[in-house]
């Protein structure tokens, strides 16, 4: 900041005051951005990160979204103990399924178990686009279970958007809401007793 007029400038040193607390104030706001987004990156990475060591858990091979790899999670990286590749086989299907954020595979087959969106607070029309793609874009993901994943405020604006006319087909695939606190209360149970998919249809529902 430059330094303040002298004190016998009243108009001047007001003037200096005020532009200095819009100062503060557009820093204030700036640091309350970058926090709510730097919280929203690391909440989303964290439900990533209970959602790889669920499936992991559950004895599923598992995918990491391909821009979220290298991302931090506890001791490592988020894609650690993942799998490096899509398999071969996923053909077509490899452009839809690289960016969803985690996917289970069936170990003794190439074909998708479940698929993860999460929706922290982005648009949650884009996760459903990319299970569209994956659903209808090839029969590699047609039978695989397919939910996405938000906070418990956001399930009014899940519903909505699952009600738009462009995604009338969800009902045919079954799309199913899994909000945070499901599974952040239920995870520790599913990987220790659970088996397949049937326990987080349990938790989730359909909009």
């Amino acid at each position: 900041y430059i330094a303040p007029p002298l004190q016998d400038n009243q108009i001047g040193l007001q003037a200096w005051e005020a532009d200095l607390e819009k100062i503060r104030e557009e820093s204030a706001a700036q640091h309350k951005q970058w926090a709510a987004q730097r919280e929203s990156d690391t909440t989303h990475t964290e439900v990533q990160g209970w959602l790889r060591d669920l499936g992991l858990a559950l004895g599923y091979r598992v995918w990491i979204a391909s821009n979220d790899r290298s991302r931090t999670y506890l001791e490592g990286r988020l894609a650690d103990g993942c799998m490096d590749e899509l398999p071969p086989e996923v053909g077509a299907a490899a452009d839809a399924i690289r960016l969803i954020d985690v996917v289970w595979f069936h170990t003794d087959a190439d074909h998708v178990a479940a698929a993860f969106e999460v929706e922290h607070s982005t648009s949650i029309y884009s996760g459903i686009v990319r299970m569209l793609d994956l659903a209808l874009g090839s029969p590699f993901g047609a039978n695989g279970s397919l939910f996405l994943v938000a906070p418990d405020d956001r399930r009014n604006e899940v519903a909505q958007q699952l009600r738009r006319p462009a995604f009338s087909r969800i009902s045919e695939l079954s799309i199913r809401y899994l909000p945070y606190g499901e599974l952040r209360t239920h995870r520790a149970a599913i990987a220790r007793f659970g088996s397949g998919i049937k326990p987080l249809v349990e938790i989730s529902t359909t909009l």
